[in-house]
């Protein structure tokens, strides 16, 4: 093997390790963060407004600790928090988000209730008696937990390399027959 495919297959093993530990780590962080806030909210008994005081508190508390330390060592301040700013960029795509999802429910539910699809109307029954039922078995941050729990699932599975080796080429005659029965 030549010094140069070398290098490359080692250069894409490294990117593809580095795009292994972003995939594995968000849903890692979003665990942890899920549990803190359903520790706060189930057993603690504390609403949300209480957990998000709580957080800023801590966070107030850090800042000026941190900011007395580096005063103290003559040392400046790596980061000034005035600077903090969300894009508009950002800030339009979140609002977008939220307004397309309200706009899609409320269109799902919308339909269902003109009566016009019968199976649509079925399904978003069969969901609410679902949700409802599940309601009153378990609290709503339960509920909420175990769908993070779910979801973070789901992103371990999606970026591990035994799920994306399992995963069928395009170019396969078997993946190609698939389709074709499915068409």
């Amino acid at each position: 093997m030549a010094e140069g495919e070398r290098r490359a297959a080692t250069e894409e093993t490294l990117a593809s390790a580095e795009e292994g530990r972003v995939e594995v780590g968000r849903p890692a962080v979003l665990l942890v963060c899920g549990t803190l806030v359903y520790y706060h909210c189930a057993y603690r008994g504390s609403s949300l407004l209480s957990l998000v005081s709580d957080v800023l508190i801590v966070l107030l508390c850090s800042l000026a600790i941190l900011g007395m330390l580096f005063r103290q060592m003559n040392i400046s301040v790596p980061v000034d928090p005035l600077e903090w700013q969300i894009s508009q960029d950002t800030a339009n795509t979140i609002v977008a988000c939220l307004a397309n999802t309200v706009g899609a429910a409320e269109s799902v539910l919308r339909v269902a209730a003109t009566g016009h699809d019968k199976r649509l109307f079925v399904k978003v029954v069969f969901t609410l008696y679902l949700l409802s039922a599940l309601g009153r078995v378990a609290s709503g941050a339960t509920i909420a937990y175990a769908g993070l729990c779910i979801l973070c699932l789901y992103f371990f599975a999606q970026s591990s390399e035994l799920v994306s080796s399992l995963n069928l080429d395009l170019d396969t005659p078997s993946k190609r027959h698939i389709q074709e029965a499915t068409r």
